[in-house]
């Protein structure tokens, strides 16, 4: 993943504590997890551009009315499918997995914030039609990026299917 990058931390006790095991017993079963968690999480993450929710379950803000009329694509966050289809994992060392996108514009749609001209007096852009000058437009947050329940249920038996191997194989 290059380009912007934003870091979310995910801190789960439950996941944090059966990967050191895994480690413990077998330190390439737990790449391989890592690895098929990345592939899980991509998924889920990518099942929230449909279902329009944050990974607290919270539906997205809706989308300003002008902007809805002439929006093309299927949905928020969806109008090329380019930040849903960008969504990737990367093992960084043995030990660290990263789920993300190189898309510039991620971040802000997962933080939110407000968009100000770097050098004009104005941003300048159409609108249900019109030509809009204004001096900053406020994007809200639409967090993509996290874990949700249903995520970490699925990690921890992703870990538990990469146990078993170690518990058959003994």
């Amino acid at each position: 993943m290059t380009g912007a990058m934003i870091n979310l931390t995910v801190d789960n006790k439950a996941i944090t504590q059966a990967l050191k095991a895994l480690a413990e017993k077998d330190g390439g079963l737990m790449r391989a997890s890592l690895k098929n968690i990345g592939e899980v999480v991509v998924r889920q993450t990518q099942a929230r551009f449909i279902a329009q929710k944050a990974p607290d379950g919270q539906p997205w803000t809706k989308l300003n009315p002008d902007y809805a009329t002439g929006k093309r694509g299927p949905g928020i966050l969806r109008e090329s499918g380019q930040l849903m289809g960008s969504i990737v994992w990367q093992l960084s060392g043995d030990d660290t997995l990263k789920v993300g996108t190189n898309k510039i514009y991620g971040a802000i749609h997962q933080l939110g914030g407000k968009i100000v001209p770097r050098t004009a007096n104005a941003l300048v852009f159409r609108l249900g039609g019109k030509l809009i000058f204004a001096k900053s437009v406020t994007i809200p947050a639409r967090p993509y990026l996290g874990l949700s329940a249903s995520d970490v249920e699925a990690i921890l038996d992703v870990i538990a299917d990469h146990a078993e191997e170690i518990w058959e194989e003994h």
